[in-house]
């Protein structure tokens, strides 16, 4: 079964839509013809997005000014999607860290959780009564190749990201033969533009041009993963690499040298 196609009463939320790989869901989806709800913090950018977006492709596009990692907040928005008719739900904004936890700050650690883990469980038990009850629907979850293996110096963003993994994958076992498609999304790093060589950060400078992807082409694949019910999308030769690494190798051997590098990017 397809997703749900579009309409003037559904819609497809993008979370985390304001840059990188939101905004380039948001683009995707708007260009298919699904209305939209576009959810972060900025509510000017996502006011100037929506605004390009209807202009682009006659689609609806809603802001939802909302900072998912405050519960009262999130709150509301999880009340207005579970009486919505929502087709899709893309999970996608996060936030991460790098560094020893220990040296890290406590409230930005516990955000972190929040927004990467307990907001991805939150907006997804929103929206799934209303997408079983109609036989349909696609809930996208970006989780990471970094789910899929300890990373010292990057703690809580892998473990929240594993979270995200094992949930996404789980559920999809759940909903099999509901009509209710389920795809992880697990990137690695991917580039919005190229950045200035005076300002380049360490990632940047660590890692080779030929091993970035696109935001534009890790929202395709995801979008046409999950319209063919995928379980699993993995964009770039790095992800790749990691969900491998992650999944067969010997914790004892992947988990120094990956804890290695993330160290750099937190000095």
């Amino acid at each position: 079964m397809s997703l749900p196609s579009p309409t003037s009463e559904n819609r497809a939320v993008v979370t985390g839509a304001s840059s990188g790989i939101g905004t380039a869901l948001a683009a995707d989806l708007a260009a298919r013809g699904y209305s939209l709800i576009l959810v972060a913090r900025r509510g000017e950018v996502l006011t100037e997005l929506a605004q390009r977006l209807t202009l682009a492709h006659g689609i609806t596009a809603e802001v939802r000014a909302v900072d998912l990692a405050e519960r009262t907040a999130r709150g509301a928005l999880v009340e207005e999607l579970s009486a919505r008719n929502i087709a899709i739900l893309c999970n996608n904004a996060g936030i991460a860290t790098f560094g020893a936890v220990a040296d890290l700050d406590l409230g930005y650690e516990r955000a972190q959780m929040e927004l990467n883990a307990v907001a991805v469980h939150d907006l997804t038990l929103a929206v799934l009564p209303g997408m079983i009850a109609r036989g349909s629907g696609g809930i996208l979850i970006s989780g990471s190749a970094a789910g899929n293996m300890p990373i010292p110096n990057n703690a809580t963003y892998a473990a929240s990201k594993a979270f995200a993994n094992t949930f996404s994958e789980s559920l999809r076992g759940e909903l099999k033969g509901s009509g209710v498609h389920v795809t992880l999304l697990a990137p690695g790093p991917v580039r919005t533009e190229a950045p200035d060589p005076t300002e380049a950060s360490i990632v940047d400078r660590m890692v080779p041009d030929f091993m970035w992807v696109t935001s534009e082409s890790t929202a395709k694949q995801s979008i046409d993963a999950l319209a063919r019910n995928k379980m699993r999308v993995v964009p770039g030769l790095i992800s790749k690499g990691m969900s491998v690494a992650g999944q067969y190798g010997p914790r004892s051997f992947t988990a120094p040298i990956a804890g290695a590098f993330y160290k750099k990017l937190g000095g």
